[in-house]
């Protein structure tokens, strides 16, 4: 249990790294978030087919897995519809900076609750095998860094403080540990249900990939979304292949 904690904080603690990256050295090149993007999708990806999807087929039946699968990406479209409906209206006539300002505070609302699937991703990973909980948990991490980039910007041009904005990357990045917890108590009330987490896991992280970081590092450069993606892929086979 410490050790899904422990991974879950600094998974979650990832968000205040980029959030630190661009108070400290401002914002990052497109070619560098288009790497960053990439190496996440491309990690993120490997661990839903080598991992997560095995694992729940070895745990459970195939019905079992489809299911979570499907509820997975069910949980990730409803955030993200829910999250559509609340940016559209809010920015009709502000001004520049409270625009920026806006977009800060619901990014990071966004990031928080996207993290509780995460967090609990952690959990079935760890609860079927200890180095899937770890290679989630490296993804996760990964795919924080950018997303503490996102919040940050914005908030840091609509003149928010320095300490303020790591103080709300602090807040955001405990909704992965919670998500952790959250699984345990899942887990400790149905012990049998670990492929369905696990199924629930690859779904949301299939969602995240295919609608949130392929298209954002594609956006901002096609070649090296694909390097970056290639790499994350290949250094998740290779410590499979190791493992």
């Amino acid at each position: 249990m410490a050790e899904i904690v422990i991974s879950s904080i600094v998974a979650g603690l990832a968000t205040c790294l980029g959030c630190l990256i661009v108070l400290l050295l401002g914002n990052p090149k497109e070619r560098t978030l288009s790497v960053l993007f990439g190496l996440a999708a491309g990690i993120m990806l490997a661990v839903v087919v080598l991992d997560l999807l095995p694992s729940a087929l070895e745990q459970g039946s195939f019905r079992q897995t489809a299911t979570g699968f499907s509820i997975g990406i069910i949980i990730m479209l409803f955030l993200d519809l829910l999250l559509s409906q609340i940016y559209s209206p809010v920015y009709k006539g502000l001004d520049h900076k409270a625009y920026f300002l806006k977009m800060g505070y619901l990014v990071a609302i966004g990031i928080a609750l996207h993290d509780l699937p995460e967090g609990i991703a952690i959990t079935a990973g760890f609860s079927a095998q200890r180095h899937l909980g770890l290679i989630i948990a490296l993804a996760i991490g990964l795919h924080n860094i950018p997303e503490g980039m996102a919040t940050a910007a914005p908030l840091k041009i609509g003149g928010v403080s320095p300490l303020k904005i790591l103080f709300i990357n602090l807040v955001v990045s405990l909704f992965t540990p919670l998500g952790a917890f959250a699984g345990l108590v899942l887990i400790n009330i149905s012990p049998h249900q670990i492929a369905l987490l696990l199924a629930v896991a690859a779904g949301a992280m299939t969602f995240i990939v295919q609608n949130e970081l392929l298209p954002e590092s594609r956006r901002r450069h096609p070649n090296y979304s694909t390097l970056g993606g290639i790499a994350g892929f290949l250094f998740i086979l290779g410590l499979s292949i190791i493992h």
